[in-house]
Formats: structure tokens, C-alpha cells, sequence
């Protein structure tokens, strides 16, 4: 931890609240003089008020920690960056717009990196008049299965949830552009351009 870093981000947080030093001190009961030295980058709080501040400030212990806000531009709709977080305890799908810093379970998630399927990896896709019809001869047992099926274009996506034992079985609206990104729960991510 920076003490630096971490005082002027403390100082930051506060200033944006409308918080004086001595409301901040007596919210998670230490000295108004504890929050002038952190603030001056004379010290560090304690690691047991990094929660406490955590959640006076709204945010993470961690940006608390690394002393920086990480601000993502604005993706203003765009949908080519989606990023997919799938947590290995839960099967819980996350989805954002730009990188982001995503627990589940406890652990950190990291965004998923779908590659181009190829061959047998490729979802058959019909055109059935006007719309999309997407199969796979993919196993669907319980240990391995395709968790979900997502398609994505430059302003929205739709995504289907697969279970252990079902088909893949899915009908969707004929689009221009886009693409297919599906996870399965042993081989990972994978993408396909339609």
C-alpha cells in the first residue's frame, strides 16, 4: 500500500462525499487527527477499517489498497468489447461493456477469452425463413456441457442458458452482423462470426 497514494484517495472520496475529517473519524470511530495523518500520506488506517471505509466510500478494499481509480472509458453502447465472467463454484454468468473487477463465490473472475471455434467446434446455424436456428452435437453431461450460448452484435446481445442434459435447441431473430460466443464448462470460451 502506497500511503501516499492511498491518503490522497481517502482525501478524494471524502471531499466528494461532503464529509469533514472529523464526520469521516467519527463514522468509523477513530481520531479526526487519524484521518488528517492518512490524508497527509503520514500513515495507513489500520487493515482492519479497510472494510469500514471500503463501505463508507463505496467501493473495493482493493481500490483502497492500490491507492488509483482505474476509470473505464466510455463504451457508449458498444457492445464488440463484452466481456463474460463465469465463476467455476456457482456457474454465475456476469457479463460488462469494458474490463471490470468481478468476484463470485469469494474468488476474482477473470474475463473469459473465447477463441475461434473451428471444425467439430462450430455451432450449426440454419437459416429456418427469418430467423436462426442454432444446434450442436456437443456433449451436454453434467461434468461437460455448454453453460450458455450468446450472440452479439454492435448494439445488443441475447443469451440462451444451457443445462447439463438439454440440447442446445435455440431460435433467434435473423440479424445482419454479429456474433456467436458460447462457453463450455471443460474447454472455455468460443466464438463464431455469422
Amino acid at each position: 500500500m502506497d500511503q501516499v497514494k492511498t491518503g490522497e484517495l481517502i482525501k478524494r472520496f471524502r471531499t466528494k462525499l461532503g464529509m469533514t475529517q472529523k464526520q469521516l473519524a467519527d463514522r468509523i470511530n477513530v481520531s479526526d487527527k487519524a484521518v488528517s495523518k492518512w490524508e497527509c500520506g503520514n500513515g495507513c488506517p489500520d487493515i482492519s477499517l479497510l472494510a469500514e471505509l471500503a463501505e463508507v466510500f463505496n467501493t473495493d478494499i482493493q481500490v483502497l489498497l492500490s491507492g488509483d481509480i482505474d476509470k473505464n472509458e466510455s463504451e457508449r453502447g458498444n457492445m464488440k468489447n463484452l466481456k463474460f465472467y463465469v465463476c467455476r463454484e456457482c456457474g454465475n454468468i456476469i457479463t460488462s461493456t469494458s474490463e471490470a473487477a468481478v468476484t463470485c463465490c469469494g474468488n476474482k473472475q477473470a474475463a473469459l477469452e473465447p477463441i475461434k471455434a473451428e471444425g467439430d467446434d462450430r455451432l450449426t446455424v440454419k437459416d429456418i425463413g427469418g430467423e436462426w436456428y442454432i444446434t450442436s452435437h456437443h456433449e451436454m453431461t453434467k461434468p461437460h456441457y455448454i453453460s450458455f450460448v450468446a450472440f452479439v452484435n454492435d448494439n445488443s446481445m441475447m443469451m440462451f442458458k444451457q443445462y447439463p442434459e438439454w440440447g442446445i435447441d435455440i431460435t433467434l431473430p435473423m440479424f445482419r452482423r454479429g456474433k456467436l460466443v458460447w462457453y463450455c464448462t471443460e474447454h472455455g470460451a468460443f466464438y463464431q462470426d455469422m
